[in-house]
């Protein structure tokens, strides 16, 4: 006699691991949450639309002891659609402005609700390249995180930038538009010689005049005028290389003298996290200057473009800001909608660290927390439905951990080379790269390269809510396998997920296989043929899926119900297969042929006796799995 086992999977209480949450990542989700508060309050000045930004010159002196600055920008612009009489610059309105020039030529201007308007002495014509120069001074005001600060460490003066989202006015007269980067920039800062600054971009000039030391940083790729950053203190400088193909790529860091030490030993990590980036996504999007950390003051981490200011140098840090080089600078999200472009793609890195044995987290522990995590509620989908809400911009549960385990998912879905390749050539798009992606051109470009249409998987995991839990009924004879896979939904808004299972058998001898099964029916069913005989079955062991704790039910005895139905004839020949149950309700009906494959898939409607056609089968041996509301059944009618 057979025996019956339930078996139920569920790894990790769920209330624990939400707890248990990284509390640096934690902290991080956090401080971007408030950046998106800051943001969600902005709207770029409607004046300053009717031209684009292609280059600055930014001239700056300041003393990290002070907090004042006294510069000049010069700004390279395009005026679209029609001439430009006044060009509309933002900046914060307590700046003095010394002088503005025009080809020599001053200009008339006027400075109120933080807006600069420049009264240009000649039009210029729609598409012509034309400059203006602003020479400036002022403490500049501290918005958001803070724009611009000057503080102290270990006793001697820091002065950073962080202007995410909307405080780069706060310090230099720009386009603070979100939308349209600046073409390339150079940045001269001038300050007391016992500093150094880091900047953007490469560090092509560094020389003394007097006592003070002049820094040019040039950057030659497309930036946003908020990722435009610079850091003056005492730093101590020294490089990490990571070695490419090619050239290899300099680190550069700028660290606090006080932490070289503890610095130098830990940003080695980097050099291993690069190239992983690197073999998986194509080179570092700016190889051709570097990368960098600046240690600054601020409780958390922060990507300005090529050189990320950090407040220590832990692993997840690293990785999550080294991630949004690819997944936020190189290609910008293109709506709060799709913030998972940027957060869902970080996280996911930071886990694909730890798969190839780099960083201190296990891999299956750190998928399962997502799993856990994801779970811990029904509903929530990873698209933004309301983007007024900056906590559901950045939930940490919907944004973070459900966008990482989508890509992990459609990595399952598509294999590693298809799903690889795809997410390189959403990165190397023309439309995308160094501008702006979006959730569609993602789909795309997976479609392409994994020949399968992913509108019902999006409509389901991106648009749709929730997640599936499964049930399993399965037993062995001799070397066969039947097999059955029921689903329950934890939100209305999908009656069913269509997944492709990971199903793995074991046999006595140690034998195994690990099947993908297309799971794209309710109660769906399969006979699987094995060399061998099945002792044991395990369902996703490798954690590839999002879902509720699973309900296995092995060697499942005949119910008492079933020794009244009545199977006729056997064999049916050519005629019809009657099917009655007269002391159960009918539900469906799905019938196997001798290869295992489904060639019968038929609603019963809750009726007590059903009729199936079989004409067009050949003769064999076939196997019915009769589902009724009492439970399964498995029986085999010969053709």
């Amino acid at each position: 006699m057979s025996r019956i086992f339930l078996l139920i999977s569920f790894l990790g209480a769920i209330g624990i691991a939400q707890a248990q949450e990284h509390p640096e990542m934690k902290s991080l989700m956090h401080q971007e949450m408030h950046a998106a508060e800051a943001a969600a309050s902005f709207r770029s000045n409607p004046l300053t639309e009717d031209y684009n930004v292609i280059y600055h010159r930014i001239e700056l002196q300041v003393d990290p002891a002070v907090s004042y600055i006294q510069g000049a920008v010069t700004t390279w612009f395009r005026p679209m659609g029609q001439t430009l009489a006044t060009l509309h610059l933002d900046l914060y309105d307590q700046m003095l402005i010394d002088s503005i020039r025009w080809h020599g030529q001053s200009c008339t201007y006027s400075l109120s609700d933080n807006t600069l308007a420049i009264d240009l002495p000649q039009a210029i014509g729609a598409g012509m390249l034309d400059s203006v120069t602003v020479w400036y001074q002022g403490s500049p005001s501290a918005t958001g995180f803070g724009s611009f600060n000057q503080s102290t460490h270990n006793g001697i003066p820091v002065l950073w930038t962080l202007s995410e989202p909307y405080g780069a006015r706060d310090w230099w007269p720009c386009k603070q538009d979100l939308n349209d980067k600046i073409d390339s920039i150079d940045m001269i800062v001038t300050t007391p010689a016992a500093y150094r600054c880091a900047g953007n971009g490469l560090l092509v000039e560094e020389y003394q005049v007097g006592d003070r030391k002049v820094y040019h940083w040039a950057h030659r790729y497309p930036i946003a005028a908020y990722l435009v950053a610079f850091a003056v203190t005492d730093y101590a400088v020294y490089s990490d290389l990571v070695p490419t193909a090619g050239d290899p790529i300099e680190v550069l860091n700028y660290v606090y003298p006080e932490n070289l030490a503890t610095a130098q030993s830990a940003t080695q990590a980097i050099v291993p996290i690069m190239q992983l980036y690197n073999d998986l996504f194509g080179l570092y999007p700016f190889a051709e200057e570097k990368y960098g950390h600046a240690q600054f003051g601020w409780g958390g981490g922060m990507e300005h473009q090529t050189m990320s200011f950090m407040v220590g140098f832990s692993h997840l840090l690293m990785a999550h800001e080294l991630a949004h080089q690819w997944f936020g600078d190189k290609v910008t999200c293109g709506s709060w909608e799709d913030i998972w472009l940027n957060e869902g793609f970080a996280t996911y890195l930071e886990g694909l660290n730890y798969e190839h044995g780099i960083g201190p987290t296990d891999w299956t522990a750190w998928k399962q927390g997502k799993i856990d995590h994801v779970t811990s509620s029904p509903g929530g989908s990873v698209w933004v439905n309301d983007t007024t809400s900056v906590s559901r911009i950045f939930s940490s549960r919907l944004s973070y951990s459900k966008g990482a385990m989508l890509l992990h998912m459609l990595r399952w879905e598509l294999g590693d080379d298809a799903f690889f390749q795809g997410v390189r050539n959403y990165l190397n798009d023309p439309d995308n790269a160094y501008a702006y992606g979006q959730t569609e051109e993602l789909k795309v470009h997976l479609e392409a390269t994994g020949g399968v249409d992913l509108t019902t998987f999006f409509e389901n995991w991106y648009f749709g809510q929730g997640y599936p839990t499964y049930a399993l009924q399965w037993s062995a004879n001799g070397q066969q396998v039947m097999l059955q896979v029921d689903q329950t939904t934890s939100h209305a808004s999908v009656s069913f997920f269509p997944m492709t299972l990971p199903i793995s058998i074991t046999g006595p001898g140690g034998q195994d296989t690990l099947l993908r099964l297309p799971n794209t029916v309710n109660g769906q069913s399969w006979l699987i043929d094995l060399p061998w005989t099945a002792q044991d079955l395990a369902f996703d062991p490798d954690l590839w899926l999002v879902k509720g704790p699973t309900q296995i039910t092995v060697g499942v005895d005949d119910p008492v119900w079933a020794s009244s139905i009545r199977i006729f004839p056997n064999p049916v020949g050519d005629g019809l297969l009657t099917i009655d149950v007269p002391d159960v309700t009918l539900q469906r009906v799905q019938i196997l042929d001798a290869s295992g494959r489904l060639v019968v898939d038929q609603d019963a409607g809750g009726r007590s006796t059903l009729q199936i056609h079989l004409d067009d089968l050949p003769p064999q041996t076939v196997h019915l799995v009769i589902q009724t509301d009492q439970g399964l059944l498995w029986r085999k009618v010969v053709k």
